[in-house]
């Protein structure tokens, strides 16, 4: 018998080793069971077509992969999946399944699906491919704008049972557009399944977004709507809700949502809970099922512009939606962009507009001039900018309801100079602009921060300041001393207000931060008009005018806006004869003539000297391309680009070419350049 625990040990040594063999053997029998699961091959379509989630554009094309027999059920086209690739771990989505492959080798198996719910329908699949080429990028950048990141706690959620769709009668969408001319028509093509294509151009003070919620209930199948902001989408869910009740036929898709309430709305959508979507840019991939009509409102706004990797347009994404669907289409706004002008110029969108003596009772626009601007003040406010028209306007339109008055710029003074000879003051740190944050702060850089109370003039030795450029916030200082029994309240980038109610009010907003009025507002006032004339922009005229139209056409019906600017300009004649499409219409001839897009179809390439010299060398376009450039950017130093412009029946070619520069770069490993097919600005 053992005495001890070293007595013991040669005994329980021989039952250790057994049971480690024992475990050994049977975790090698397991791995041996699990490879040949894995190497036995579905028995149909044993091919798999994966779009590896890879950034290099040499690689931008489905790769071959087998399909495990265990795989066979859930690897459906449009699943997420993991892959081997290039030797580690990657995704991808499954697009297609298929009997043979052209490839000679073994193919590697499918890692794993992630999750067998189909993301990527068969449409968005092929409308990133378009979106690809049509920007020279590569589909897994616009993969990850057209899907969003999973969410498995959503995505195990039990989802409603989907409620059926209510065919509506097309009477109740006619009657709402019944102040449009050839809406009747447009709105029974639309609901008979036809694809009829139209710009619109609602007049001031028109519900925009009801007649959104109209135009999509009375479409019979999937609808995908894109407005510019979080403000819009909630003004459009408003109405379909307003219309639908508590059987809603729409779901919301916006980055603000977070994830999982993102995802939600997506799955909804992908599962064909929900028919139409309703969003921002991203919203244009929104996989609603059985496509007839896209919206896009206020196409002009940069927001539509996606500011990532292929740097794509929402208008853009969904006219090549809708021709890739044989889809309908509408593109909205109250100004009107010379890329919707040339859409009925070339025959591809007829126009829905309301007729003149509509227009002309919806708002009244004056313009107060130069020689008002100069000559004629209100005698109580000596120190004030405002024309005595605009005081006049706000005496009589504060006891109607709440007035608007858009002020270009954000802050209090925005831009300093020397009081007596107009020289900008000047940081004596950085040289950068000089402002002032608020009435009781001393000027301080608008670059690097460093206060400035003893600032003199380097010119002429003055202590004195003027502010030639006056934020929202001094405006509104301004005119709560000239009424000083009025509210006055702000709307900026730092706060912006989304609604106002009826009561009397004056609301002072920077562009775009305008909020909507219940009922409308009495009268709309935009003062320094000259300031958004001033940017160096290919499209400032352009935007400006959108700009202004979308703040009057905040006004209630039969309202008054009034213009602080110059009478001769052309830009503002359009808005008192509320003639945006005749204004579109003569700035897409000037484009024409300077062969500027849209007559014309242009790409930016943009990184170090080095890398522009070898894009070029190696870019084979057209024989008609013009090569302006390159130029020094000053606002990113030690960098340049170069402009590529050709005709634009010549578009087509010119993307070709530079996905296949991009392609030739990316497998040389050449340093990076950035392009852009058709930027908003330049």
């Amino acid at each position: 018998m053992p005495t001890g625990p070293d007595d013991a040990q040669p005994e329980l040594l021989p039952g250790l080793v057994r049971a480690t063999l024992k475990q050994s053997q049977a975790k090698a029998r397991a791995t041996r069971e699990r490879k040949a699961a894995q190497a036995e091959t579905a028995s149909e379509l044993p091919v798999a077509r994966v779009l590896v989630d890879v950034p290099l554009a040499h690689l931008d094309r489905p790769f071959d992969f087998s399909v495990p027999a265990t795989m066979a059920d859930d690897a459906r086209p449009g699943v997420r999946v993991k892959v081997r690739f290039a030797g580690k771990e990657t995704d991808g989505f499954l697009v297609e399944r298929a009997a043979t492959t052209e490839h000679t080798g073994t193919l590697l198996p499918l890692r794993r699906v992630v999750s067998p719910e189909p993301v990527l329908t068969p449409e968005v699949a092929t409308l990133t491919a378009a979106v690809a080429a049509r920007y020279a990028g590569t589909r897994s950048d616009v993969l990850r704008l057209a899907v969003p990141p999973r969410h498995a706690t959503t995505e195990k959620a039990e989802d409603p049972a989907p409620a059926p769709v209510v065919r509506r009668d097309l009477a109740e969408a006619v009657d709402a557009w019944a102040g449009h001319t050839h809406a009747a028509a447009w709105l029974g093509h639309l609901h008979d399944g036809a694809a009829p294509r139209a710009v619109w151009n609602p007049p001031p003070g028109a519900d925009w977004p009801h007649l959104v919620a109209q135009a999509a209930l009375a479409a019979p199948g999937g609808v995908v709507v894109c407005v510019p902001d979080g403000k819009d989408v909630d003004r459009v869910d408003a109405a379909l809700t307003a219309l639908t009740g508590d059987r809603p036929e729409h779901a919301v898709l916006t980055a603000d949502l977070g994830p999982a309430a993102r995802y939600r709305s997506f799955l909804r959508l992908a599962r064909g809970h929900r028919r139409i979507a309703v969003g921002t840019r991203a919203a244009a991939f929104a996989p609603v099922a059985a496509l007839s009509l896209v919206v896009v409102w206020d196409d002009g706004d940069d927001l539509h512009a996606e500011p990532r990797a292929p740097y794509c347009h929402t208008r853009e994404t969904l006219l090549l939606r809708a021709e890739c669907a044989g889809a309908a289409a509408l593109v909205g706004g109250f100004a009107r962009t010379v890329e919707a002008d040339h859409l009925l110029r070339t025959g591809w969108a007829h126009e829905l507009s309301a007729p003149r003596e509509t227009v002309r009772a919806a708002v009244t626009v004056a313009i107060a001039g130069a020689t008002d601007f100069d000559l004629v003040r209100d005698p109580r406010a000596r120190t004030s900018r405002l024309p005595k028209q605009v005081h006049d306007l706000l005496k009589q339109a504060l006891p109607e309801g709440p007035v608007l008055v858009q002020n270009p710029r954000q802050g209090y003074a925005a831009a300093l100079a020397c009081e007596r000879c107009r020289t900008p003051a000047r940081c004596t740190v950085c040289t950068g602009p000089l402002r002032q944050p608020g009435p009781t702060d001393p000027p301080a850089c608008r670059w690097c921060g460093t206060a400035a109370p003893a600032w003199a003039c380097s010119e002429c030795g003055h202590r004195g300041l003027r502010a030639p450029v006056l934020g929202q916030a001094r405006t509104a200082e301004e005119l709560g001393r000239a009424f000083p029994h009025a509210l006055v309240r702000t709307s900026a980038r730092e706060h912006v207000l989304a609604h106002v109610d009826a009561r009397p009010a004056i609301v002072v907003a920077t562009p775009g931060a305008e909020p909507v009025a219940e009922g409308g507002y009495a009268a709309v006032v935009l003062l320094d008009a000259w300031l958004l004339l001033a940017r160096p922009d290919l499209r400032t005229v352009e935007e400006a005018v959108r700009r202004w139209a979308n703040a009057i056409a905040l006004v209630r019906p039969g309202g008054r806006a009034l213009v602080v600017g110059d009478p001769a300009l052309a830009s503002l004649q359009a808005l008192v004869r509320w003639d945006l499409g005749g204004f579109a219409a003569r700035e897409a001839a000037s484009r024409v003539e300077a062969h500027l897009p849209p007559a014309s179809r242009l790409a930016t390439i943009t990184g170090e000297p080095g890398a522009i010299d070898d894009a070029l060398v190696l870019l084979e376009a057209p024989e008609s391309a013009e090569v302006l450039g390159p130029v020094e950017l000053p606002e990113d130093e030690g960098r340049s680009r170069v402009v590529v412009r050709v005709p634009r029946h010549q578009g087509g070619a010119l993307s070709q070419a530079l996905g296949d520069l991009q392609r030739m770069r990316s497998s040389r490993k050449l340093d990076p350049v950035r392009i852009q097919v058709d930027p908003p600005s330049l």
